[in-house]
């Protein structure tokens, strides 16, 4: 409690927080699609799969280019040793596990099943299409099991 709080500015503050979700609810629901997408994205297939954290996204840290349209996008994901760099055009995507290594690879995009990709021993990999919307990767090496953070394309 703040000083010289005696608890109804906190039970007033709680009845407008539920009176504002209360008004959202209504006035502007969740897509179910959308619902059903974070229920999934939530409760993994893999449940003992390891997390690989965005640690670079050039939207968020490269300078921009002046005059470039359609420039790629980087991302590099980590994972404790294992790094994932990936790059995504209008033209599909491609990237590098490293350490060099084969991998299956699944582009999640929403409820269906996802583009199945192969990385090479090198740990390359491509895809002929972007992902659009939300995606996450979920790779396979060895018998380790690594799913990326969820980013829209």
């Amino acid at each position: 409690m703040r000083d010289g709080d005696d608890g109804a500015g906190l039970f007033e503050e709680a009845v407008l927080e539920d009176e504002l979700r209360q008004a959202a609810t209504v006035l502007d629901p969740v897509p179910e699609a959308l619902r059903q997408l974070a229920v999934e994205a939530y409760a993994l297939h893999d449940l003992d799969a390891r997390i690989a954290e965005l640690t670079f996204d050039s939207l968020l840290h490269a300078l921009p280019v002046r005059g470039a349209p359609d420039v790629p996008r980087m991302l590099t994901f980590q994972a404790g040793e294992l790094t994932v760099d990936v790059e995504v055009s209008g033209d599909g995507m491609m990237g590098q596990v490293m350490p060099p290594q084969p991998a299956r690879i699944e582009v999640l995009s929403g409820p269906g099943a996802g583009a199945r990709l192969t990385a090479d021993d090198l740990g390359r990999f491509t895809a002929d299409a972007p992902p659009t919307g939300p995606f996450a990767l979920r790779l396979r090496t060895g018998g380790h099991v690594v799913v990326t953070e969820w980013l829209r394309a």
